[in-house]
């Protein structure tokens, strides 16, 4: 994927296909976000998609926030000259992407979230300030999907690195508790964007209760699961993710 990355101006991006722009929303460790299934799918369909890079380990410890990263999407889908996008995004990605849509819904005509935080604050944080501790990490990894040997080991490091590293550490926890106060649950009444919840059943980190909660308060979503799949449904489960999206944005015409 990294052969794919464009630099313009402040903004680090992968870009592929032609069409409505689907626009993806990495979570905090970066290697559980590989959206690699859906950047290969969906330029065969008509799409063009785009996931920038988040500069959650680049701002200053001030701005580190939830509000922040979704007005630097705002800029981004700006300096690209993009209207009407479709939204993805896992995990924090999720609640960045649900912000923004709260913030900016003119630019935004569709959303999709997996494994999202924003109702659920036990979505992370609570246990990442175990450093230099590889072993606490495989098991924290391996417990995102349903099928451990997912975290492979080049993820595990991934993840190991970033808690490893004294600044990003402290960015993480400051997003994290970001993440808490940014509660959505009274702003999603008022969000109308249609909104596709695909939920992994077997999700530990945001569990089922919350895909059903955020279909609940959302006014106009539809709610798709898959059997054993964790947190990172796109991830783990590629095939299936990109059909339920697909065949959902086939519905609704978008």
């Amino acid at each position: 994927m990294k052969d794919h990355l464009r630099q313009e101006g402040k903004f680090t991006y992968l870009e592929k296909g032609e069409g409505t722009p689907i626009v993806i929303l990495h979570g905090l460790m970066g290697g559980l976000s590989n959206f690699d299934g859906v950047v290969d799918y969906f330029p065969q369909k008509g799409y063009k998609v785009v996931i920038p890079e988040l500069p959650l380990y680049s701002m200053s410890l001030l701005k580190t926030s939830v509000g922040t990263f979704a007005k630097y999407l705002k800029e981004f889908l700006d300096f690209k000259g993009f209207e009407n996008v479709i939204l993805l995004g896992n995990s924090l990605g999720g609640h960045i992407a649900l912000l923004a849509t709260k913030m900016f819904p003119e630019s935004i005509q569709a959303l999709v979230i997996t494994g999202s935080s924003g109702l659920y604050e036990n979505a992370m944080g609570e246990s990442y300030p175990r450093r230099g501790d590889y072993e606490f990490i495989r098991k924290k990894a391996e417990a995102v999907f349903y099928d451990p040997e997912v975290a492979t080991k080049e993820i595990v490091d991934e993840v190991y690195e970033t808690v490893s590293d004294r600044n990003k550490l402290v960015k993480t926890l400051a997003i994290a508790k970001s993440a808490i106060r940014h509660n959505m649950a009274k702003d999603l009444p008022n969000m109308e964007t249609p909104t596709c919840i695909i939920w992994g059943k077997n999700d530990t980190v945001t569990p089922p209760e919350v895909a059903e909660d955020f279909q609940r308060l959302l006014p106009d979503a539809n709610l798709y699961w898959i059997d054993k799949c964790g947190h990172a449904a796109m991830m783990e489960h590629p095939q299936e993710f990109n059909e339920l999206f697909h065949q959902w944005l086939k519905e609704r015409e978008i």
